[in-house]
């Protein structure tokens, strides 16, 4: 093992104030700054005075796959590799994903400078439960990958957090008023930590026609509130679903295949289901069939 290493380094997401003084040693003493875009970088290198000469090499988006050999040839050589992107964590829908799982595998060292992430930000902001959520990164703006993302978002049941661009913003709002339920609890947050920093709270139908009608501008996160939980059935509602389950089974099906039927329509848990059938099975003295 080399003295060599990948450190993943947070940037600020809009305050320069925020960029802690680890990251400043580590961007300092690097011996290769992999950015994705080496003009922000060295802007954020000049503000901080941070002699940035040759050390910065390009790893957009685009073609992170093909310049990660190079740079963890780098690394093993006994190179430390500062990584950043234009704003926030690494590979938090942002280049920095595959260089890292490179370096695993090249049993190369990995570490992080934790800070700003827009993510997080935006989730606290909310006032949305916290406490379990998803992070969609940027949905699908078209087709059928799009229509299957929204879908899913509609029914889950945590909080959900997504990327916007302001010229699309208003639309997936739009579209999430389509598929979820109009009073359903969402925030948008814009320009975290900036001079106009602003969140906007409240229903889903309140807040989409208030983005509508403002002049869209700044980095978007959409945090959405979870779906609410399906209503547990109640035992009448049970009952009467064993009772068509078993008048239409045909003769010999098991009480654990009637169960697993009934469990599964009805989201309960093969256990209440099975209990379910017996009891409806010897209150009209039918044996089960085991």
């Amino acid at each position: 093992m080399t003295d060599g290493r990948l450190v993943v380094v947070a940037t600020p997401i809009g305050n320069l104030g925020d960029l802690s003084a680890r990251a400043l040693e580590t961007l300092r003493t690097a011996d290769v700054i992999a950015a994705e875009d080496t003009r922000r970088t060295r802007a954020l290198l000049t503000h901080s005075d941070i002699p940035s000469g040759r050390r910065l090499v390009a790893l957009p988006a685009h073609n992170e796959r093909a310049r990660v050999p190079g740079l963890v040839k780098r690394i093993a050589s006994g190179e430390v590799v500062a990584l950043v992107t234009d704003a926030g964590t690494p590979g938090i829908a942002d280049p920095g994903m595959y260089l890292v799982q490179a370096c695993i595998e090249a049993d190369c060292l990995v570490e992080v400078v934790p800070g700003p992430s827009a993510v997080v930000a935006a989730l606290v902001l909310s006032g949305l439960p916290t406490d379990r959520f998803v992070f969609e990164g940027f949905i699908p703006r078209r087709g059928g990958s799009r229509t299957r993302v929204l879908e899913a978002v509609a029914t889950e049941t945590r909080t959900v957090v997504m990327y916007e661009a302001p010229t699309r913003v208003s639309a997936l709002l739009a579209d999430l008023l389509v598929k979820c339920a109009a009073d359903r609890p969402v925030a948008v947050v814009r320009e975290i930590t900036k001079l106009h920093e602003e969140v906007v709270r409240g229903t889903l139908r309140a807040v989409a026609a208030a983005v509508a009608s403002a002049r869209p501008r700044g980095e978007y996160v959409v945090v959405l509130g979870g779906a609410a939980k399906p209503k547990e059935p109640s035992a009448d509602d049970l009952q009467t679903r064993v009772q068509a389950e078993l008048a239409q089974a045909p003769a010999g099906t098991t009480t654990r295949a009637i169960a697993d039927r009934v469990a599964n329509e009805m989201g309960v848990s093969r256990r209440a289901a099975y209990a379910a059938v017996l009891t409806e099975k010897r209150r009209t003295d039918v044996g089960p069939n085991l």
